[in-house]
């Protein structure tokens, strides 16, 4: 059966990566495309192996060089003759030669580019400088807190990486060959043109071809965003990854696995991830600014005293090391621990709300967005139909007109047919008698018995049989129910919004999103509905995927930076991939989307992003409140020491040392440990 979308409604137009895809709304993905792009985006199983393997090594390595510092700094601020002043500076020297060598080669290799400002050269500087002025704890320090922190960031991104793996690993693959009179299973990358293949209800079709024997509804969704079924039978053309709802198919291939129409776009998502220049830290932006400031600022304390004093060399030595002491303070310890563990944090809460996050970066964009960019199919609607209104003519009552139609609508699996019959699931059922269920592809059903002949599908085939239907402008699939001859009214059914998409709508402008839009490959009556029902601020409709890229860059404009899409199918890979962030619905969605996306929400739950904007700004306010008190104490601190107030009051330089180094550094630590919690 293929009801036909009949509604009237005026068309109302407006303008960083990923459904119902191979799924069948539920079943396992097995389309050959969406496996492809594992190769494309992730890493095998043996590579998350090997990098837990090693990240436990690291773990433990700094671990004990961490417990080793403790000791030894310990020692030394409390003077303990347990452990003499010349076995510490060893203890300080084979430990700085044990955890410096990466940083200071990543200093050298980005110097050796023309990099001179970045988080490497100031550490690498900062900790020469300290070793200049006898402070070789902190050169040890520095070091030690940076590796930490770079470790537990990169392994809260590893274990979301690892988790989307598994997600994926769900989504089995295979086609099943036809070879004379046997089916053999093979992975889709076999076949070839002229390969016979079976296809049964529920299956998705593994490369385009045409169909030779059977027939039966598709979902395409996952290529075009449509929502409604297309029927198709012997020789129609179908492509790879849509999905044979309800019949059996035999399909003769056109070509191999690599000219199918999803293989073109998982092309297209391949160049887009090459042309995306690749995210900058945030530490290492900080640091472009940063690092020249403290070097300016060392080489002024260093020079201009001592020429206004008229110096000596005595003066000359005193301000050098003065300028030494400012590289030390300004070394950012507390930043390089407590920057990585707040994102670490961050990505930690998303992760128990249900939301991998890929990286650290995302946190950093998604705090910035004013511009939600939303599909429809499978993001914003369920992808299911069901029934919304019953219109009934005069004298009938809504009982009467379900159950009419049940006897025609029982005899398929056509979603809408579907709708209609768990409609009255519930509530008594007719008896049918013994009649015929004949069904008129692309038009609708008809019910034949010794006495009632019952018709239910769209407005052509009831006109065949010169029954009037009348003009209805709500949006949704119109199904016509007639029973000998007249018509006793019409049920409407139509793909369902979420039960939280406009509470997510109304909770994302809350926090401040001024523009949120539609792009969909679904129709436009379709789409306008949705977009009214939701209170969009816009949509674009019919949308095939590179149409959706240009649609975005058309919403953005210059803004890119402040936009993120949400979607779900293969035909949002490319858009996924070219928006700054991209926010695939895991839980049904494609492979394509969900290796394209900076995210993704395992749940399907649209309120959900909200839920990661919230998270993301929490987590950049205490990444700022980390920059504020690090800065607030050693600007403090720098300031007394050089205009020698400390000195004057009496107050050991040590002491303040020590709490401009350790105590800021835990402080941070512990305020960063709050981006855990929502």
């Amino acid at each position: 059966m293929a009801h036909e979308h009949c509604c009237h409604c005026s068309k109302h137009e407006h303008d960083e990566k990923k459904h119902h895809h191979a799924h069948g709304h539920g079943d396992a993905c097995a389309c050959a495309a969406c496996n492809e792009t594992e190769e494309i985006f992730t890493k095998t199983e043996e590579e998350f192996k090997r990098q837990n393997e090693n990240f436990k090594k690291e773990i433990k390595f700094l671990a004990l060089c961490f417990a080793i510092f403790i000791v030894a700094e310990t020692a030394e601020f409390a003077n303990l003759a347990f452990l003499p002043e010349l076995a510490r500076l060893i203890i300080f020297a084979v430990l700085y030669l044990l955890v410096a060598p990466p940083v200071l080669k990543e200093a050298w290799h980005a110097m050796r580019h023309g990099d001179f400002f970045n988080e490497f050269t100031l550490m690498g500087l900062a900790s020469l400088a300290a070793m200049g002025i006898g402070e070789i704890s902190e050169s040890v320090g520095v070091m030690l807190f940076y590796r930490i922190g770079e470790a537990l960031q990169d392994r809260a991104a590893s274990k979301s990486g690892k988790s989307i793996k598994h997600l994926l690993a769900e989504k089995p693959l295979t086609a099943q060959k036809i070879v004379g009179q046997n089916v053999i299973e093979v992975s889709p990358k076999e076949i070839v043109a002229g390969d016979h293949v079976l296809v049964k209800p529920g299956e998705a079709i593994p490369v385009d071809g045409v169909i030779i024997n059977g027939e039966s509804n598709l979902d395409t969704s996952s290529l075009t965003g449509e929502s409604l079924p297309r029927f198709v039978a012997n020789g129609d053309s179908v492509n790879g990854g849509t999905i044979s709802l309800d019949g059996r198919l035999i399909i003769e291939a056109t070509g191999p696995f690599e000219d199918n129409l999803i293989s073109r776009v998982i092309e297209s998502v391949q160049n887009a991830v090459a042309k995306k220049s690749p995210t900058e830290r945030f530490i290492t932006r900080f640091a472009k600014i940063y690092t020249p400031c403290v070097f300016f600022l060392a080489v002024v304390v260093a020079i201009f005293p001592p020429l206004f004093l008229g110096g000596n060399q005595a003066i000359w030595l005193e301000w050098f090391k003065k300028a030494l002491v400012l590289l030390v303070i300004s070394c950012p310890c507390a930043l390089v621990i407590s920057i990585p563990l707040g994102f670490f944090g961050g990505i930690g809460c998303a992760s128990k709300n249900g939301i991998l996050v890929k990286g650290a970066y995302v946190f950093d964009k998604l705090a910035k967005v004013d511009t939600a960019v939303f599909d429809k199919t499978g993001t914003l609607t369920e992808g299911k139909f069901a029934v919304t209104n019953l219109l009934c003519q005069d004298g009938v009552t809504k009982d009467d007109l379900l159950q009419t139609a049940y006897l025609t609508e029982s005899a398929s699996n056509h979603p809408v047919s579907r709708a209609i019959v768990a409609e009255i699931e519930n509530s008594a059922r007719p008896v049918a008698e013994d009649g015929i269920v004949t069904q008129i592809p692309g038009k609708g059903l008809i019910y034949k018995s010794p006495t009632q002949e019952i018709i239910s599908g769209n407005a052509t085939l009831l006109a065949e049989y010169n029954i009037k239907t009348p003009e209805i402008k709500e949006v949704g699939t119109l199904v016509f129910v007639a029973k000998n001859g007249k018509l006793l009214g019409t049920i409407i059914v139509k793909d369902m919004l979420r039960s939280d998409s406009l509470p997510a709508i109304e909770k994302i402008r809350l926090l401040g999103i001024k523009r949120i839009y539609l792009l969909t490959g679904d129709r436009d009556a379709v789409a306008a509905g949705v977009a009214e029902e939701l209170k969009l601020d816009g949509y674009k409709a019919d949308l095939l995927p590179h149409e959706k890229v240009a649609a975005l860059a058309e919403i953005s404009g210059s803004r890119e930076t402040n936009v993120i899409y949400v979607g779900d199918g293969v035909n949002d890979g490319p858009v996924l991939v070219t928006s700054e962030t991209g926010i695939a619905m895991g839980g049904f969605g494609s492979r394509v989307a969900v290796e394209a996306s900076d995210v993704v929400i395992l749940d399907d739950s649209p309120m959900k992003v909200a839920t990661l904007i919230k998270i993301a700004r929490k987590t950049r306010r205490i990444v700022y409140e980390n920059i504020g008190i690090s800065f607030g104490v050693k600007i403090l601190v720098l300031v007394l020491g050089l205009t020698g107030l400390l000195e004057l009051a009496g107050i050991p330089e040590l002491w303040v040392a020590v709490f401009a180094d350790v105590g800021v550094c835990l402080l941070a630590i512990l305020n960063a440990t709050r981006a855990m919690k929502l």
